[in-house]
């Protein structure tokens, strides 16, 4: 640069400093732009696009579309024209991509083999067919993304896979993470013919470095399917089978003694046998994080499971009638929860307050997060004086909801319950409280984030934050669940739509 010029921009930056009202958004530099843009969603970048010239080249640069959500329905955008979609592939996206969710009617060949040859750092795909009446024809495929560290399948009750897996399982070595994601939750009550839709079997077999397996909801796994994870997959360290409705447990045993390094076995749902859970050996195991949450084990199956496991980290038992007085207090008793960070034992009716207040009064301390709704005689009494207990809790539930056991014939103070977090809970990030409106008496509090029944303390509490610019702080509870599971340790990879 010589003199003059360096002159000009020395005087340029005078002036602007001299006078800052002229300073415009327009001005920034395009760096500074992007880290702007990068808070916007996709569908928002589409629309300030459309303010000029130098906006648009911006909000198309490929740092700000790492992360492809093309799935309206859980707030990704929509694609209306493929041939297109497939152009931009390569055009906008290309070595940036490095996640992608792609709904029924956008996984065809065109694109599978366009992402593959444009979009070789891509780590993370989501197909989701769960909503597919057929599928496309799959014979001409012959490119598939080939470094896949994530691979989730969101499964429809009649669309046999077999026709697309045949032809990409030679690219699933790399897979670490792999989500099958079933139809429970769409299932009805009538009984109807359940299918094998994909091959459980072959998969196992060309993913052999799968670290954390998920097969939420599949309503055709059962013990056969866990058995074969137990050959080939020497790596695993997280078996997720959340409401697989046909494991009954039999195949825990040679799981857990052919797989050395699993820490985290969720069983939400499941069901599980008494005979099948005590025959597991586990004291050998290296179990860390257990959730048997809704199921039918006995007080006696419970006691012989929970106190042989040596350590548990994470323990969730929501649900669960037969967990009582004598199984909490034999578990304090062998010392098994020495290293507990997060429990669930909400709605526990056979667990009373006594035997609460002292599990919180010997491990209250190192908790991070506790789940205790649902249990109606745990007042604005029993928490006041346990909340200062608790100075390292990040995650919370109370209450009761409308309509669960009896109601309550006083009003409950929740000012003072908010207060005790407030004071003693600095680290509190997510707080659910579950006492229904007619119950609650209002005073604004200030807390990181609060889950309430809707209602005059809903809105009330709400408008405050929003007034403070923290308007995505207050959530009413019929929208959203407080949960204890971002505090297991595979948390991130166990994450799906």
């Amino acid at each position: 640069m010589t003199s003059r010029a360096k002159g000009r921009g020395r005087n340029s930056i005078a002036a602007v400093s001299d006078n800052p009202s002229s300073l415009t958004f327009a001005d920034l530099p395009a760096k500074l732009m992007i880290k702007v843009f990068s808070y916007l969603s996709h569908s928002e970048l589409c629309r300030i696009c459309l303010v000029s010239k130098r906006w648009r080249e911006l909000a198309y640069d490929s740092r700000l579309w790492t992360n492809l959500r093309l799935r309206p329905e859980f707030g990704g955008l929509s694609v209306s024209n493929v041939s297109q979609f497939v152009d931009l592939i390569g055009s906008r996206f290309s070595t940036a991509l490095r996640s992608i969710d792609l709904p029924c009617e956008l996984i065809t060949v065109p694109v599978l083999e366009e992402i593959a040859r444009q979009c070789v750092n891509l780590r993370y795909m989501t197909l989701d067919f769960s909503k597919a009446m057929q599928l496309h024809d799959y014979n001409d495929l012959v490119d598939f993304p080939a470094n896949i560290y994530y691979l989730c399948v969101c499964l429809s009750d009649v669309i046999f896979m077999e026709g697309l897996m045949r032809k990409i399982y030679h690219c699933l070595s790399t897979v670490q993470v792999l989500h099958l994601i079933g139809t429970f939750e769409q299932s009805s009550e009538e009984e109807e013919e359940i299918y094998e839709v994909i091959n459980i079997s072959k998969i196992k077999a060309h993913t052999p470095n799968l670290r954390v397996v998920n097969l939420y909801g599949v309503m055709f796994v059962d013990d056969s399917h866990v058995e074969l994870l137990s050959f080939n997959c020497v790596h695993l360290e997280c078996v997720a089978l959340n409401f697989c409705i046909k494991v009954t447990g039999s195949s825990l045993k040679n799981l857990l003694e052919k797989c050395k390094k699993i820490k985290t076995l969720l069983l939400h749902h499941c069901e599980l046998v008494d005979a099948h859970m005590m025959a597991v050996d586990w004291e050998h195991s290296h179990v860390k994080e257990l959730d048997i949450t809704s199921t039918e084990l006995s007080a006696n199956c419970l006691e012989n499971v929970l106190t042989r496991i040596r350590s548990l980290e994470y323990l969730a038992v929501g649900y669960c009638d037969f967990f009582t007085d004598a199984v909490m207090e034999k578990l304090m008793e062998t010392g098994n929860l020495r290293e507990l960070r997060a429990i669930d034992i909400s709605y526990t009716c056979n667990l009373s307050e006594p035997v609460i207040g002292k599990f919180i009064k010997r491990y209250g301390p190192q908790l991070l997060g506790l789940m205790l709704h649902g249990k109606p005689l745990l007042n604005e009494f029993f928490w006041t004086a346990n909340i200062p207990l608790l100075k390292n809790i990040k995650i919370c539930t109370l209450g009761q909801r409308d309509g669960w056991y009896f109601e309550l014939n006083t009003k409950v103070h929740i000012d003072q319950v908010i207060n005790a977090f407030a004071s003693h809970c600095p680290k509190m990030e997510r707080l659910e409280i579950q006492w229904d409106v007619a119950t609650i008496r209002t005073r604004c509090p200030f807390l990181q984030s609060l889950t309430l029944a809707d209602g005059g303390y809903y809105e009330m509490a709400n408008s405050n934050f929003e007034r403070a610019q923290r308007s995505r702080v207050v959530r009413t509870f019929n929208r959203y669940a407080t949960s204890i599971v971002q505090l297991l340790s595979c948390y991130g990879d166990l994450l799906f739509n």
